[in-house]
């Protein structure tokens, strides 16, 4: 379950660091532009007063992507991993995959959770290569356009 993105002979090297109130303005125009239904300033601020995980993937001083995650009992659930429209389909969701793998079992947890909207296909299919399974929907979980709301598929990966 590794992933080592082909970068090319000039890009700089990766690296994840937490993210700060000083960096959010980069984040937020990242939510914006990947997603329909983005994360407000408020929710990641949220995320970080709760001390979740939030970590920064950055090529040199370009933001490459993100995650947020909640840490249970012995369990991770994944609650936002984006990667930058530009740098997306080059191996980068799987790198913040592994990493939040590997924080998770330093954590000691035995399962990692997510859920994602049933229309990100994409996005599935990520979560199956790097081993995650199907186990259920939520009804209405994610908001739509026009007041309406779509359906999410729940997904696991024991550790």
């Amino acid at each position: 379950m590794s992933a080592v993105p082909t970068p090319s002979a000039d890009a700089p090297e990766a690296r994840l660091q937490a993210l700060t109130l000083s960096q959010l303005d980069a984040v937020l125009e990242v939510e914006q532009r990947a997603y329909t239904h983005p994360w407000t300033r408020g929710n990641f601020i949220d995320a970080m007063a709760s001390r979740y995980e939030c970590q920064l993937l950055m090529g040199g001083d370009q933001l490459l992507g993100y995650f947020v995650a909640m840490m249970g009992v012995d369990e991770v659930h994944l609650l936002n991993l984006t990667v930058a429209p530009e740098f997306q389909r080059q191996g980068w969701a799987r790198v913040l995959l592994d990493a939040l793998a590997l924080w998770s079992r330093g954590k000691g947890a035995q399962w990692l959770w997510l859920e994602v909207r049933v229309s990100n296909l994409r996005a599935q299919q990520i979560y199956e290569t790097h081993g995650f399974r199907r186990v259920g929907e939520r009804k209405r979980y994610y908001p739509a356009y026009h007041g309406q709301r779509e359906d999410a598929v729940v997904m696991s990966l024991p550790l």
